[in-house]
């Protein structure tokens, strides 16, 4: 196992994870692409053994990435914990169903199963807009208020989690555990839409994305480790992208609000059709179509 042919990545989490950090999404959403995409065009010896093995190691990158984020968050004090609690009972346990799944089936079907989801979560992140209104100085008992550790207020009303809302965040964490991406972009669409302020829902999604990428990158790697060996796990990508997600898990906290939201939500959206287009492409590929 050559651990100096992926040094380049280091410099690469660091931007991965603070975009990430900005946006709320998952890092994992653009790790994966990455090792799938783009390391086959830099040569035969940079490409991983299976898409598995992809979708682990950007799990295992995003858990320490949002690790570091979620310190960043603790210290600004932008977290809304009873509302991450609620999101997180459904979410681990449907998100390690969904690893169990994943190595039940063929390639293609996780390739195309990401480049379905970014799909629609670009034309989410893009239409997405949080309520005019705002409830700030309210006495209304189903507000609550967190104030930053800088000392901005933030007033809101506490979202409702209904049948629908959970079905959504069902489906997030799955596809998660599945092809790595889903519960971090579900989870910030979901706050900012029921009104929850963009620094909070950014902060609140990080925790939730956390714990359940946590628990589903720890199925993944115990089932890479059963089939293969730890050979299996590609720690020589490894090294380098953690200390590259925990620099850029702390940068993030820190720009948050110097970058317009509409401008980061937009910019990700683009980006993700363009990856819903390559990887269906590497989908049809696989299957010889």
């Amino acid at each position: 196992m050559d651990f100096t042919i992926y040094w380049f990545m280091f410099p690469v989490s660091i931007v991965v994870a603070t975009c990430a950090m900005l946006s709320g999404i998952g890092g994992a959403a653009l790790f994966t692409p990455i090792f799938i995409l783009a390391f086959p065009l830099l040569g035969p010896e940079y490409v991983l053994n299976s898409t598995i093995a992809a979708i682990s190691a950007a799990l295992i990158t995003q858990t320490f990435g949002f690790f570091s984020g979620f310190v960043g968050y603790y210290r600004r004090r932008l977290i809304d914990y009873a509302l991450a609690r609620r999101i997180m009972i459904v979410a681990v346990p449907v998100a390690v169903a969904g690893t169990l799944v994943a190595n039940l089936v063929h390639d293609s079907v996780l390739l195309a199963s990401y480049s379905l989801l970014v799909a629609v979560l670009a034309v989410v992140m893009w239409r997405n807009r949080p309520p005019a209104h705002t409830h700030s100085g309210s006495r209304d008992p189903v507000t609550t208020t967190i104030v930053d550790s800088r000392g901005h207020d933030y007033t809101y009303l506490v979202p409702s989690l209904g049948p629908k809302s959970y079905a959504l965040t069902s489906l997030g964490a799955f596809l998660t555990g599945m092809v790595s991406v889903g519960i971090g972009e579900v989870t910030i669409s979901k706050l900012a839409r029921k009104g929850v302020p963009v620094a909070v829902a950014a902060a609140t999604s990080v925790l939730v994305v956390i714990v359940t990428v946590a628990f589903a990158s720890t199925t993944l790697a115990v089932q890479l480790i059963k089939a293969g060996g730890w050979t299996a796990v590609p720690w020589n990508l490894l090294v380098y992208d953690i200390p590259g997600v925990l620099i850029g898990g702390q940068i993030g906290p820190r720009l948050q609000g110097k970058v317009a939201p509409h401008v980061m939500r937009r910019a990700i959206a683009v980006l993700f059709v363009l990856l819903a287009i390559a990887m269906m492409s590497v989908a049809g590929k696989r299957l010889g179509v």
